[in-house]
């Protein structure tokens, strides 16, 4: 039988609310506190499928709590025992014998969690509703309870305690539980031979285990064609010399966006792309108008295979001596099409199996929609007034603040209310909607506009909370990021950008800052340091630094993998 790789365990980086000794054993399988209160979700999620986990009560005098969570609930992060407030989408059963859905009891089930209990659950994310079903010592508990609609995944099982308690976690990895029980049913497998647990899971429940997550073929590594992820987005480090020639290779793919920033001086952020020209320019710090040629003569001279080759450069992403960092995605090799989807003729060249595309349209001052040429609703876009002068701002969507909302990548500013960017409607799955004003639909005026979705085990957006700890948030992806961007909305702060070919390994000192809507040049110290732990299965802010974690304040974030969960190794 093939390898079933590693099944989840309870993920400690989630910070605990008030507890004392806790401590976590066998592997983060077993969770023990003697007083206090906390939460422990699993190191891995989905967001579809049929999934079976079982839980033992080792031991406790009261607090126990087992259920499902959403990897963008707060609950997620809380870390405590609490059942969650409306709007965390926990659907929980307690220790007194209730089921919580969103906040509220809506079974009282009568039937205590106690010590020597195995409490199961199994959570069917393709149903319609999604649905989660209890058990207790393989009998059922109440009736299935149904996910909210409005709550959006991945979804992740929880372990919650409070005072004395211990609570050992089995997703198929140990049925005598850390050999607190005796093993159970012999073979008690899932449906695909994987797992060893107590009690045979339901007909079509899985164990939660890298073999069994499932992934497209269009990002798939273990395929043999060439869009997996590293195939998709690559970074770069190199020096640049001044010189027409110098060939940048390591990149993984030929790219059709570059984004380009020098680290050791200040410069501006450089795009270039194979829509307009490769030697046509925007900074993402400025607002200013499209430019080429003048003092930054030949940005580049080719795109190629593993990465580009540089041209002369005054000023640009090529000066003598200077460090930079290049971020490249894949859309289609250059190879444009028209698009008639939306009210305006768009030019478009899309990566459907990567979810990003670079679209170029001509403005006319009304209301108005352009085709984006992807298979799913973008979850993340920016738009760019090429012919406009200074004061052309970003205008910047995010799936999370939803059409009525802006930001501005060229601007620290927080969130924004207004109907003119994209006409609060919300993008489709085939176009796009901008208003009336000039940053977006200056009639006669050329623009373009960049467009990512989500793609599990490649691309995540986000948002998440922060708690001004050191021992900070812990963003759930569902693979280890090559890039992540952060952005607070709710105040003003930087865009702030983590890649790991500038961060390779976590160490307390953390990245040196950059920020898309700056053209300062990377800098270190404390008060510029963005200290995380760039993670197999997402990222652990450990800073609270305000860019990434000021307490209650609201961030989102976009992020693009390295390696799906699905293939690593480690946790």
């Amino acid at each position: 039988m093939a390898s079933s790789g590693n099944f989840a365990v309870n993920n400690i980086l989630i910070r605990p609310v008030g507890s004392t000794g806790r401590k976590s054993t066998h592997g983060n399988t077993t969770i023990t506190s003697s007083s206090g209160s906390w939460g422990a979700p699993t190191t891995l999620a989905a967001n579809t499928g049929k999934w079976y986990i079982e839980y033992y009560v080792n031991t406790g005098s009261s607090g126990r709590n087992v259920g499902v969570v959403p990897t963008n609930s707060q609950k997620y992060n809380d870390g405590d025992y609490t059942q969650g407030a409306a709007g965390d989408y926990a659907i929980t059963l307690n220790s007194g014998g209730s089921i919580y859905n969103n906040g509220s009891v809506t079974q009282s089930v009568a039937s205590n969690m106690a010590s020597g209990d195995i409490m199961g659950i199994a959570m069917d994310l393709d149903a319609s509703p999604k649905t989660v079903q209890f058990y207790k010592n393989n009998s059922t508990i109440g009736s299935a309870e149904n996910i909210n609609t409005d709550a959006t995944g991945p979804y992740a099982f929880m372990v919650k305690g409070h005072n004395q308690s211990t609570v050992t976690i089995n997703a198929g990895q140990d049925s005598s539980f850390a050999g607190a029980k005796t093993s159970g049913s012999a073979n008690a497998a899932d449906d695909n031979g994987f797992g060893d647990f107590y009690y045979s899971p339901p007909s079509g429940f899985l164990a939660l285990c890298s073999a069994n997550l499932p992934i497209s073929d269009d990002i798939d590594p273990a395929q043999t064609d060439d869009d997996y992820p590293a195939k998709q987005f690559g970074v770069v480090t190199y020096t640049g010399n001044a010189t027409t020639g110098q060939a940048i290779t390591g990149l993984g793919l030929q790219p059709d966006l570059i984004w380009a920033k020098c680290r050791s001086h200040a410069q501006s952020n450089f795009l270039s792309d194979t829509s307009r020209g490769i030697n046509k320019f925007l900074f993402s710090d400025q607002t200013a108008a499209e430019g080429s040629g003048g003092g930054y003569a030949t940005v580049y001279s080719s795109f190629d295979s593993d990465g580009f080759t540089l041209g002369t450069s005054g000023s640009g992403p090529n000066d003598n001596g200077r460090t930079y960092v290049a971020w490249g995605w894949r859309a289609n090799g250059g190879t444009t099409a028209s698009n008639t989807d939306g009210s305006i003729t768009s030019t478009v060249q899309a990566n459907t199996k990567a979810g990003f595309s670079i679209i170029t349209y001509t403005g006319t001052g009304s209301n108005a929609t352009i085709g984006h040429g992807l298979s799913a609703k973008p979850d993340f876009f920016t738009i760019k007034n090429r012919d406009g002068g200074t004061g052309m701002a970003w205008a910047t969507y995010h799936s999370v603040l939803g059409a009525t909302k802006y930001l501005e990548i060229d601007a620290s500013d927080q969130a924004y209310t207004g109907s003119t960017r994209f006409n609060d409607t919300e993008p489709t799955t085939s176009t796009i909607s901008i208003g009336t004003i000039s940053l977006v639909n200056n009639s006669g005026d050329d623009f373009v506009c960049y467009a990512w979705h989500s793609v599990e085990g490649y691309s995540k957006f986000g948002k998440y909370e922060g708690n001004g700890n050191a021992d900070g948030p812990f963003i759930y992806t569902g693979f280890r990021p090559r890039l992540i961007f952060f952005k607070r909305t709710d105040s003003g702060s930087g865009w702030t950008v983590v890649d790991t070919s500038r961060y390779i390994h976590n160490t307390s000192n953390g990245p040196g800052r950059l920020e898309w809507n700056l053209s300062n040049a990377e800098t270190t110290g404390s008060s510029a340091l963005r200290e995380m732990d760039v993670l197999s299965n997402g990222i652990k802010i450990r800073s609270s630094n305000s860019n990434i974690n000021t307490s209650g304040g609201d961030y989102v974030f976009g992020a693009w993998a390295d390696v799906p969960f699905k293939y690593n190794n480690t946790f």
